[in-house]
């Protein structure tokens, strides 16, 4: 198996499978399922049925939760960019900033209970290992007088490529999840290695961030 990813596309394709089912489908052993499925229920991505038949032993289906889902469907570029064509379709700049900042809104309240902390370092830490969890890694720097994201792989590459005010929508996003200023300083469609968001409150300043 190349990724949880893998199993998580077969159960949305497919609906509930067995243990055995996967193994067949996936070409691995039992074992190996049951290893794979037991992470992934840990981490909430999937649940199971037990199922009792008149006859036989029971067993157990895996199916998707709503996280799972949200996680397997995360590569569907074209209804990205179709629903981003729509949004840039909007002549009234006002409108169109206000609908972008309700999705960063609604984004945040997505992940409000993965994101905890006490201050703005423990919100980055756990930003950095939400995004690490999408296959999106995030380098937290805090070298300088404020800390700076560097996200290394871009969350929209499809929809960024041929529009940059996604970009906007991202700072957004990070700035509602913080509860902190963020400022895009450095974007890789101007050349740069990377796109980094600088956290501009001096909240931030107060705190400084613990080697990780």
């Amino acid at each position: 198996m190349d990724s949880d990813v893998t199993i998580l596309d077969l159960l949305r394709k497919q609906g509930l499978l067995t243990v055995v089912q996967l193994s067949d489908v996936l070409s691995v052993t039992g074992t190996a399922v049951r290893q794979r499925l037991s992470r992934l229920l840990a981490e909430g991505y999937i649940d199971r049925t037990a199922v009792r038949p008149e006859r036989g032993r029971p067993y157990y289906q895996y199916g998707l939760t709503n996280k799972g889902r949200r996680r397997s469907g995360q590569n569907f570029a074209d209804l990205a960019i179709a629903l981003w064509d729509e949004i840039r379709s909007i002549e009234d700049a006002e409108v169109r900033k206000g609908l972008m900042q309700r999705i960063s809104r609604r984004l945040a309240d997505m992940y409000t209970d993965q994101i905890q902390g006490g201050d703005v370092v423990e919100r980055l830490i756990a930003l950095s290992e939400l995004f690490a969890d999408r296959r999106l890694p995030i380098r937290i720097d805090d070298s300088g007088e404020l800390p700076v994201l560097n996200v290394e792989a871009c969350p929209y590459p499809e929809i960024a490529d041929h529009d940059r005010s996604v970009c906007s929508m991202e700072r957004m996003l990070f700035s509602e999840i913080l509860g902190e200023s963020v400022r895009l300083a450095e974007c890789r469609l101007d050349g740069a290695c990377n796109c980094t968001f600088e956290v501009t409150s001096a909240r931030a300043t107060e705190n400084q961030l613990p080697m990780i």
